[in-house]
């Protein structure tokens, strides 16, 4: 009998700038953090099989992705449907040209401005809508620090795919 698994390696990466002249020339403020994994919510599961099958599904894609960060360390649970963070939370548009596919490896990435999401940094998700309303296909809670006013954080999800 041959038996079939999907395996994915999830990585996160955040690049941190004390401000926008610092990202406009990549003058990282420290090396890039890299947050190994997440959950996989059954929501995001659901719409993966969707888009598999054909039925009803929005897409993951430049025109509908969002990455979301928020400020809630409460732990990642399958059944949750986007960030647990009550006010501070905020979904981000992909930068463009992302998603990007390279051989087996999907990234998103979005910008924070200076202005976008200056709290602590708990919890991460992509979601295919700008809200916890829309599917979001997995949760991440990991502390990252603070983002101060004025700087610029730069996020990216990669999932490896075998």
């Amino acid at each position: 009998m041959v038996t079939e698994k999907v395996m994915r390696k999830v990585k996160w990466v955040l690049r941190k700038y004390a401000n926008d002249g610092d990202f406009e020339q990549g003058v990282l403020m420290e090396p890039p953090s890299e947050i190994d994994g997440n959950l996989l919510l059954n929501e995001g599961i659901t719409e993966l099989q969707n888009l598999l099958t054909g039925a009803a599904a929005t897409a993951f894609n430049n025109a509908n992705s969002y990455l979301g960060v928020g400020d809630s360390s409460t732990a990642a649970v399958a059944t949750q449907t986007g960030l647990q963070a009550v006010t501070n939370k905020l979904y981000k548009a992909m930068d463009a040209t992302y998603p990007t596919i390279s051989g087996q490896v999907t990234t998103w990435r979005a910008t924070f401005a200076s202005a976008d999401a200056n709290w602590a940094w708990n919890e991460f998700t992509v979601a295919n809508g700008n809200s916890d309303a829309s599917t979001n296909l997995n949760r991440k809670v990991s502390a990252q620090g603070t983002k101060a006013s004025g700087q610029t954080w730069q996020l990216d999800l990669q999932i490896t795919w075998s």
